[in-house]
């Protein structure tokens, strides 16, 4: 407690001790008047000294030696009123880091301070108040109004009224009904409620949230020690310049007035304070940043790597049918599905439990499960051997039956995902899911991109065939499906000897990826203890476009690091420059140092407020109408489609075929060219040439379906050809249509478009 206090105590002693010795000079006193001066003074010496020799044990240089100096040589040229003025500026200049810092650390000590110590355990003889370490799994606790929640836990009452700002950001209160599970470190503002602890205190949400902010307290960036290699050329620099001062003048003042404006408080608070400013700010905004060095790394970050999966996909899949392999029964196969996923923390397997709870089926307790990380689950229920997952995992080693082809056919044409389940070696039924692409995933990509992110590439575990769809309607670059975990490291290893990479998951069944990533990301508050070790960043909230403002923050953050360091050093310089011509006196050189500090302090500080706009630039006339060329060149693929939309069903079968194929073929080489130039060089122009953050959001979500029409058109296409058994003509003409609707409807967006452009 007494080191926190350490700057204010100085600042006090040093004010007093000059304001003293002031009183002593206007008395006639100046032998006392010196003495007072010199005491301030020597006392910020020895400190100082101590400091220096704990870097230089640590073996670290520190710019603070010139502080040393400059009143070591104020003492020796007997100029104390000198030293005691630059012991008062180096004291009013770390206790302004000191208060900067407690601003900028309050959303993260909020974070640490608001951890619950205690909690009410509801026992058969009544409540009984315990350490939340005491807490146990199965637990049952009772939350009062206005108390956090202590432990990751289910609720037992029938409705509870959460306040979760402090997770999410968002202000507004929360309902929960019964059975829903309750994160910790949110807080009841509704009436007490009850929950059965499902983790201990250790394990729990709040608790990993509350390790990643402490770690951010302590935290020290690569950039602040960057600060203090500088003072291996600035040290020398000073005492060279201050040497040849004192050598051409004569004068020992110079020299002094030198080491004077070269106290470098400019590389000693700048960078620090920008830091932890930067994290403060994206703790405001739900964005948990590990530590100093996650967030230079995340200012560089050059390509993304993403999970799909509760990342770029809700990661709420729903269970939209049971699908049967002959008689069985439908409720039976998801019961015996439920017991084994009971045993399972992924997504796929709580839509199964939920969805079992929704019919009301009865659960067994499973036995001798295993989980194969991205492929599924085994285990026995009441005696009967379970597997469900991929198809080759859940029957493995067996021909892939007609059934099956079929259902992986349906899971492609509807872009959903399934688990196939095998009983006692059969292959009894399929479970569809469906899980939509996140409705703030493409606009989030499109902002990456337009803030210098090179490449976007989704890595699942899902097959190709689905996985393209959600690749499609989202906007990725490059898709890698059907990966295993360790397949999924490899991918992001070779992927950071590239270029500097993120990869954002789940931070559970992703974390070994998040680890091999220059930055890890994890989404949600609920993988924020999975993530301590494994990703540098915890979105609190689980929306991928607060990645953007992450972004944002830590670019901003760097610059203004970057910048004080530059500017405070280059005005250090120039006083340093003024001094030894004689143009500025010690004694003023003091109070100029001290305006630079304030100076690079309030700039710092910058880091905690909203980042800045973005400029806007105009769209050339040459442009617009070489756009507007290139529609009238694909005006015949346009009337080829429009035809085949209205007579494809009554045309001949074998010129249907052949037809279909070289529509195909001509759409995917020059209107989807066509459309893919437009988004990835077009629409990022006219975003910065257009007010809003994503003007062309609209515009964008239709290239993406007539992607997705083009490669379902494609892929029906191969089937109409091969097995015109599974897809008729009216089902290839009805997606024609609504392929001509689109297109005819996008290109007379983008003309209206044009030509208000051009008007402009």
């Amino acid at each position: 407690m007494l080191s926190k206090w350490l700057d204010p105590a100085l600042l006090l002693l040093t004010a007093l001790t000059l304001l003293v010795g002031g009183a002593a000079q206007l008395g006639q006193k100046p032998d006392w008047a010196s003495l007072c001066w010199a005491a301030g003074s020597v006392v910020m010496a020895l400190i100082l000294l101590v400091e220096i020799a704990r870097r230089l044990a640590r073996g670290e240089a520190g710019v603070d030696l010139i502080a040393l100096l400059s009143i070591v040589a104020a003492l020796m040229f007997q100029q104390t009123l000198v030293a005691a003025v630059i012991a008062l500026m180096l004291a009013s200049g770390r206790t302004l880091e000191f208060f900067t810092t407690q601003r900028a650390e309050r959303e993260l000590r909020a974070l640490v301070d608001r951890a619950p110590r205690t909690a009410w355990l509801q026992e058969e003889g009544g409540l009984r108040q315990i350490p939340v370490e005491q807490i146990q799994p199965h637990h049952t606790l009772l939350v009062r109004l206005g108390e956090v929640v202590p432990v990751d836990g289910c609720l037992l009452s029938a409705a509870a009224i959460l306040d979760e700002s402090a997770l999410s950001g968002e202000s507004l209160p929360v309902t929960h009904r019964e059975g829903e599970q309750l994160p910790s470190g949110v807080s009841n503002v509704g009436a007490p409620f009850l929950l059965t602890a499902t983790k201990t205190s250790a394990q729990s949400t709040y608790a990993g949230i509350v390790r990643l902010a402490e770690a951010a307290r302590r935290s020290r960036a690569p950039f602040v020690r960057l600060a203090d290699r500088y003072a291996l050329y600035f040290i020398p620099l000073t005492l060279l310049i201050a040497a040849v001062a004192w050598q051409v003048s004569g004068d020992p003042l110079r020299a002094l007035a030198v080491l004077v404006v070269a106290t470098p408080c400019p590389l000693i608070l700048a960078v620090p304070i920008s830091i932890m400013s930067g994290i403060s700010r994206a703790a405001r905004r739900g964005i948990l940043i590990k530590d100093g060095a996650t967030l230079e790394a995340l200012a560089g970050v050059k390509q993304m790597f993403l999970d799909k999966t509760g990342t770029l996909t809700s990661g709420h899949a729903r269970l939209q049918s049971i699908e049967v392999n002959g008689l069985a029964d439908p409720d039976r196969l998801l019961s015996l599905a439920a017991s084994i996923a009971q045993a399972s923390t992924h997504p796929i397997s709580q839509a199964i439990v939920d969805a079992a709870h929704q019919r009301q089926l009865p659960l067994s307790v499973p036995q001798d499960v295993e989980e194969n990380p991205g492929s599924g689950l085994c285990g026995r229920v009441d005696g009967v051997r379970v597997r469900f997952g991929t198809l080759t995992f859940a029957h493995e080693q067996t021909p892939v039956s007609e059934w099956a082809s079929a259902m992986l056919r349906h899971m492609d044409y509807l872009a959903c995902s399934g688990s196939f389940i095998e009983v006692d070696g059969a292959l009894a039924g399929l479970l569809v899911f469906s899980d939509n692409v996140r409705r703030e995933t493409p606009q989030t990509l499109r902002r990456l991109r337009n803030r210098g992110i090179e490449r976007i590439v989704m890595l699942t575990g899902d097959r190709l065939e689905t996985a393209q769809m959600i690749a499609l309607s989202a906007g990725i670059d490059e898709l890698r499906a059907g990966l295993t975990p360790e397949e999924k490291v490899r991918a992001v290893q070779q992927g950071c000897l590239r270029a500097s990479t993120l990869m954002v998951g789940d931070g559970i069944n992703d974390a070994p990826a998040l680890a091999a990533a220059n930055v890890g990301v994890a989404m949600g508050a609920g993988g924020a203890t999975a993530s301590a070790q494994a990703a540098g960043v915890v979105l609190l909230v689980d929306r991928l476009d607060r990645l953007v403002e992450a972004l944002d923050i830590a670019r901003r953050t760097r610059y203004i690091a970057r910048q004080g360091v530059l500017v405070g050093m280059g005005l250090s310089l120039l006083a340093m420059v003024v001094a030894a011509h004689g143009y500025l006196p010690p004694l003023i050189g003091a109070v100029v140092q001290e305006g630079i500090d304030v100076v690079i302090i309030l700039n710092a500080l910058r880091a905690l407020g909203p980042s800045w706009g973005r400029r806007k630039r105009k769209l050339s006339a040459e442009h617009i109408d070489h756009l507007q060329d290139e529609h009238q060149q694909l005006s015949t693929v346009l009337s080829d489609l429009h035809q085949m939309a209205s007579d494809f069903a009554k045309r001949p079968f074998a010129q249907a075929q052949a037809d279909l194929q070289a529509l195909v073929d001509k759409l995917q080489t020059s209107l989807a060219q066509h459309e893919h130039e437009d988004e990835s060089a077009l629409y990022p122009l006219l975003t910065r040439s257009m007010p809003g953050e994503d003007p062309m959001a609209a515009m964008s979500h239709a290239h993406r379906e007539i992607f997705r029409l083009i490669h379902l058109l494609a892929r029906m296409s191969r089937d109409f050809r091969s097995d015109p058994a599974t897809t008729s003509a009216d089902e290839v003409q009805h997606q024609l249509i609504r392929l001509d609707t689109l297109v005819q409807l996008h290109f007379e967006q983008e003309e209206e478009l044009f030509r208000f452009l051009d008007w402009r």
